[in-house]
């Protein structure tokens, strides 16, 4: 299996992206921003349509509309009570120039379709270095603001009493999940992102309590569903996809059950 270039390239890319989704995932869970991330993945979806009308690689589009559209929606629903409203707004109006730049693409929207739906098999050497150089990126942050982090998401009201910038560390919170969406998406495809960036941490909710251990339990679920997908679709020649939902649907039902054995 390792001896074709594409399925290297698979697999080195698929671990950097569980690695960041393992990562991310714990705060989007602790935030509860399930419904954003899915929101985002639609964005991205537009915003690679209009990489295809500019003549850009999907993916600077897909970085170009998640990025833009989590700042608006950061400082559009700085009120709890108004997130769902701004993000239905912004998902709105992006996800309609999605469709604008399609139909006004003279080009084959292939690599379009092909970030809707995964193109793991079609990851060039330069696509995986770029996604690992957004993953260092992604990292970095984390790790320089990891304690205001952690302190606003699962303590927000602590966090905001101790001086921590609640809204400049969501905005900051925004962009790196804008930017994990689009680097996931070279994976499992846009319409199936919010899987790698919510099931793996919310299955290793159930069983850890600590945000580190969560963190390592969520990669160790993302890094198993990434590899066994890809090793799956290897032998099957179904769709990586496919296999990577099934397994991490598996794992959060599992979690369930030891949840209510508890």
């Amino acid at each position: 299996m390792f001896s074709f270039d594409f399925m290297r390239h698979a697999f080195v890319a698929g671990t950097f992206i569980a690695l960041i989704c393992g990562i991310i995932g714990v705060f989007v869970i602790a935030r509860s921003m399930s419904f954003l991330t899915h929101t985002l993945s639609e964005i991205g979806f537009a915003g690679a349509a209009f990489g295809v009308f500019a003549g850009w690689p999907a993916i600077n589009g897909m970085l170009l509309f998640t990025i833009v559209s989590s700042v608006i929606v950061g400082q559009m629903s700085v009120k709890a009570a108004r997130r769902e409203s701004a993000i239905t707004a912004v998902s709105a109006l992006f996800i309609g120039l999605g469709i604008l730049f399609l139909s006004l693409s003279n080009q084959n929207a292939s690599s379009a379709t092909s970030i809707l739906f995964g193109s793991v098999i079609g990851i060039s050497q330069s696509e995986v270095w770029q996604i690992i150089g957004l993953s260092v990126v992604v990292l970095l942050v984390i790790l320089f603001s990891y304690r205001s982090l952690k302190f606003d998401s699962f303590d927000s009201v602590g966090a905001r009493v101790n001086g921590v910038k609640s809204n400049l560390v969501s905005i900051v919170f925004l962009i790196v999940l804008a930017l994990s969406v689009s680097i996931a998406a070279q994976i499992v495809g846009s319409l199936l992102i919010f899987i790698l960036l919510t099931l793996p941490a919310a299955s290793a909710k159930y069983f850890v309590h600590s945000v580190f251990k969560m963190m390592v339990l969520s990669i160790g679920f993302a890094l198993i569903g990434t590899w066994c997908g890809l090793y799956l679709g290897y032998l099957t020649n179904w769709p990586v996809s496919f296999f990577i939902a099934s397994l991490e649907v598996i794992i959060y039902c599992i979690a369930l059950l030891h949840a209510r054995r508890a």
